[in-house]
């Protein structure tokens, strides 16, 4: 099956581009020139609504370190270069325990950087693991927060055997206004305002074998920035089986009776499984909509008139109306510019 596509909110390019421009005029490479050159229009930084698709938000991950020789992007006052985090994980190749392995990561991280120190916590049943400041810190870090937990949660639970259960994920800043964009990165209850970033899972999971190989381990770098990155709709289970249906069935698009039908479950199950994933029908098939009419409008020249019926409108009108209503911005801006000669 064709699995939906993802895309990015423009907050999150905000974020990953603030450590660079908290530099100012030592600023080291050019933001603008890195932007085009991952297929993003810079003028979609001043739409608050505007999205990228996933595979922009990568690409621009991953030129930005390159350019750089940074992978944490000029937030730390010294670089951590290119290769530290695959460092980081192959040193915990041979780790008897899943506790073993995450004091490695953290007394690897604590060769190649002050700012930051790598802890693990304990809080009754939960254990954790947690970002430290050393430093005072700047403006503009919450990017390098969500970067942390983000990056090694994905790692952990990993190196758990794709099992690990995140219990709650804590923020040391205050609520963003672009919070709501954290359920599809971040699965489990998040809490702002906390005394230091940290990922919480059961304390029970640290004494379990890892039995992660060299090899394994090379095809989870390989696959890198991605599967560390991207949102991972795998983890809010129900609301990826809603999406996969409604891509299924389009352009027909599924109803909401339809759609619970192929889930095997009454319609009132799916809204409530809906509703504890923070979402609805509804806004999942506007959310998908969305988000081919991003990816069509990157990598086509798909006539508007065209792709507002394949999307299930009833003229192009309507479906600028509704584009505009979803990013804030015209269909337009969207198209990718052609090269120059």
């Amino acid at each position: 099956m064709l699995q939906p596509p993802v895309t990015i909110p423009i907050a999150f390019v905000h974020g990953m581009l603030s450590g660079i421009r908290a530099r100012g005029g030592e600023a080291p490479i050019d933001i603008d020139m890195a932007l085009e050159d991952a297929g993003i229009a810079p003028a979609l930084l001043d739409e608050t609504g505007a999205r990228i698709t996933a595979e922009q938000y990568v690409a621009l991950f991953a030129l930005l370190m390159d350019r750089m020789d940074d992978e944490a992007l000029g937030f730390l006052t010294r670089r951590l270069r290119r290769g530290s985090f695959a460092l980081m994980t192959r040193s915990t190749l041979g780790a008897r325990t899943f506790e073993v392995a995450l004091r490695r990561v953290a007394h690897t991280f604590s060769l190649l950087q002050d700012d930051l120190s790598l802890v693990l916590l304990h809080e009754g049943p939960l254990a954790g693991f947690g970002v430290r400041l050393n430093i005072q810190p700047a403006t503009h870090q919450n990017f390098l927060h969500e970067l942390m937990l983000r990056v090694y949660w994905r790692l952990f639970a990993w190196l758990h055997g794709g099992r690990l259960v995140a219990r709650r994920f804590d923020f040391g800043f205050e609520l963003p206004p672009y919070a709501d964009g954290y359920a599809k990165v971040f699965p489990g209850p998040l809490q702002f305002g906390q005394p230091l970033s940290a990922m919480w899972f059961d304390a029970s999971a640290l004494d379990t074998p890892v039995h992660r190989d060299a090899q394994e381990m090379q095809v989870f770098l390989a696959a890198a920035p991605a599967n560390v990155i991207l949102p991972r709709l795998a983890e809010q289970a129900v609301s990826a089986r809603v999406r996969a249906v409604l891509q299924q069935h389009r352009p027909a698009w599924a109803d909401l009776a339809t759609t619970a039908s192929v889930l095997h479950m009454s319609v009132s199950t799916l809204q409530r499984h809906l509703a504890t994933e923070g979402t609805s029908f509804q806004a999942l098939k506007d959310q998908l909509r969305r988000d081919l009419a991003i990816v069509r409008l990157n990598t086509s020249t798909v006539p508007l008139a065209v792709l507002a019926e394949e999307l299930g409108f009833a003229d192009s009108a309507a479906f600028q109306r509704a584009f505009k209503a979803w990013t804030g911005g015209a269909p337009g801006s969207y198209r990718r510019r052609a090269p120059v000669d």
